[in-house]
């Protein structure tokens, strides 16, 4: 099923139509709530408050465009308001090691662990460029900069994990 289909579905009246997009998304969404929180709980309670705000505000997706970038926006906001409430629960510690990773190449483990390494923004430049794949234009979009400051911020971030990866930065 394609997600613009599923959301006229649950539109329409078929309300399981929605675990399609939960099971398409949630993975991804959970990858990417772990880079800006810092940590797998924080990332759990914020994927699964996106996806009810997501839910909530199916009304207001153009289904004619992709899902995951306007559902990215909405995890991004739930993401960064429990990062400002400096984790309150015990489970909020940072990330030691990346876990739910399994037979993973040892390289990429070690990219994930450099990307926990950075500042939520650096890491969530690098995730979204050069592992999603998304445009200059598509991040100044949807992070609300400019297209310059996108570029001179993912600048910096390569340099950061670069020096991670390199042991230059302990």
């Amino acid at each position: 099923m394609e997600d613009g289909d599923a959301v006229r579905q649950c539109l329409g009246a078929d309300r399981q139509a929605f675990r399609h997009l939960v099971r398409r998304y949630e993975a991804r969404a959970l990858a990417h709530a772990r880079v800006l929180t810092g940590n797998g709980a924080d990332a759990a309670d914020a994927t699964q408050e996106a996806f009810f705000d997501a839910f909530r505000g199916l009304h207001t997706f153009d289904a004619s465009r992709e899902f995951y970038p306007w559902f990215y926006t909405l995890l991004r906001n739930r993401c960064l308001k429990l990062r400002s409430r400096k984790g309150t629960r015990a489970e909020s510690a940072p990330i030691q090691d990346v876990t739910g990773v399994t037979a993973a190449p040892e390289g990429a483990l070690d990219l994930w662990r450099g990307i926990h390494r950075l500042a939520p923004a650096d890491g969530e430049l690098i995730v979204l460029k050069h592992l999603e794949g998304w445009t200059y234009e598509e991040l100044s979009v949807r992070l609300d900069v400019p297209r310059g400051t996108v570029m001179s911020r993912l600048f910096s971030a390569r340099r950061k994990l670069q020096a991670i990866l390199s042991g230059e930065q302990s």
